[in-house]
């Protein structure tokens, strides 16, 4: 549920990028923030071990446009893909408008995709969000690598709903705005049905 600031005029909404550990979701947010014009953007909190893996999450406003003559402000979090950090996983998904599951393409990643897939859906039922209707994109990266799964293949284990499907490459940017416009555009959308 979108939190809306009359005084401000603006809504806010609440993206996750989640999806098992090392897969590119901080490597997306951090090409959106180092991308993104400074008057468009607020304050990026990253919170990573020594080994550089976020530990917790990447917070990251980003304007929109307007619904209604309201600002929209968009939050992106990262979740960290460790399995050992479930309850940051379960508390960063409180509240979600969207999600974006980035996938690793990677032939001997699946298991672990099809895993935290799984984990997204309980935790998601958990906080009273429903799978079948939440804004989701699902991004195929790491398609820079030799031994990646053909884009079919993975659809065919990963595309539960027939969401959007962004091929990326996160570390060079390839994908990463064209899968924030399109989980952007199904959460505006949701919004104007709302309004």
């Amino acid at each position: 549920m979108p939190f809306i600031n009359f005084p401000a005029r603006e809504i806010n909404c609440k993206l996750v990028y989640y999806g098992p550990g090392l897969g590119g979701k901080t490597a997306n947010l951090q090409w959106i923030y180092d991308n993104t014009g400074a008057g468009l953007k607020g304050k990026m909190i990253s919170l990573a071990t020594e080994t550089d893996r976020t530990l917790f999450f990447d917070f990251l406003p980003l304007d929109l446009g307007t619904v209604r003559g309201f600002k929209t402000r968009l939050h992106l979090y990262t979740v960290p893909g460790q399995v050992f950090y479930e309850a940051s996983r379960k508390l960063i998904l409180k509240g979600a408008d969207g999600v974006v599951f980035v996938a690793d393409s990677q032939e001997e990643r699946l298991d672990a995709n099809l895993e935290t897939l799984e984990n997204l859906k309980e935790h998601l039922k958990e906080h009273k969000l429903e799978f079948g209707t939440i804004p989701y994109v699902l991004q195929l990266n790491k398609r820079d690598l030799p031994n990646v799964m053909a884009p079919n293949a993975l659809c065919k284990h990963l595309r539960l709903k027939g969401e959007p499907v962004v091929e990326a490459v996160a570390v060079e940017g390839r994908g990463v705005f064209e899968t924030l416009r399109e989980v952007a555009k199904l959460v505006l959308a949701e919004l104007k049905k709302g309004a």
